[in-house]
């Protein structure tokens, strides 16, 4: 009986598969054509069966701008560089797009070692930083095993030390492994969707307007009250928007 369940959710996937294979044809085939609010659609059907790929957020992306969608253009270009961090195509029109928005803000510099370090934090995942950190603490335990049982002194001396070395490489990554997961839970970005939005200095009405953001801009989310979220911009200044004026970007 389970044997007959797996066949079927086998062929279920395949089946799935292949008609988001069908669909995505489907939609290229309407970019091509100029016809880009049905690629839009079609694009969107894949999405909505909750199946995500750099490709389809990519060309979602492209459809947009094309019709000249500012905030969905660079939403979509965003969810596709979540999913492959590393593509240039998808950096470089995103970079198209966002020439398209009217808020500029600049972003405040980090200096010193702090920028050094948190560029060096973002370098791995959270996982990867605390595989390293144990690689070198059973590597530490090691190394010291061998100078608490060597005879030799030279041998002695070079575990000795490379046992420090690699006790205290090992406690720096545990700490880069904390600092990239509280990064991680920090970073909630959202894209401004409204035409103009009024940011106030409270979460009602009668908070007073503290600036104005509009259509695609980028946007941090630190907090949620009622209809109200608050925000972090680039350059360190916060306030409380409407938050159906803002689509967060989703995390995978």
């Amino acid at each position: 009986m389970k044997s007959i369940i797996y066949i079927l959710l086998f062929l279920l996937c395949c089946l799935s598969s292949a008609q988001n294979e069908i669909l995505f044809e489907e939609g290229n085939t309407f970019y091509s054509n100029g016809k880009y609010s049905e690629a839009i659609e079609k694009y969107e059907a894949i999405i909505n069966k909750d199946q995500h790929s750099a490709e389809v957020y990519f060309n979602l992306g492209n459809a947009h701008y094309k019709l000249n969608h500012i905030a969905p253009s660079i939403y979509y270009y965003e969810m596709a560089l979540q999913l492959d961090p590393k593509d240039k195509e998808i950096k470089n029109n995103l970079s198209f797009a966002k020439n398209m928005t009217i808020d500029d803000i600049e972003t405040v510099p980090e200096i010193g070692i702090s920028r050094f370090v948190r560029n060096a934090i973002k370098i791995f995942s959270f996982e990867i930083w605390a595989y390293l950190s144990v690689v070198f603490m059973i590597l530490f335990v090691i190394l010291f095993m061998t100078y608490y049982f060597s005879i030799q002194s030279g041998t002695k001396r070079f575990s000795l030390v490379s046992s420090l070395v690699s006790i205290i490489l090992s406690l720096v990554l545990l700490v880069f492994a904390y600092k990239k997961e509280s990064m991680d839970k920090k970073y909630n970005p959202a894209i401004v969707f409204s035409q103009e939005s009024l940011v106030r200095t409270d979460p009602n009405l009668s908070g007073e307007e503290a600036f104005r953001l509009h259509e695609g801009t980028k946007v941090q989310v630190l907090d949620t009250v009622s209809d109200w979220t608050e925000i972090q911009l680039v350059d360190g200044k916060t306030g409380w928007i409407v938050s159906e004026d803002i689509k967060l970007l989703k995390k995978f």
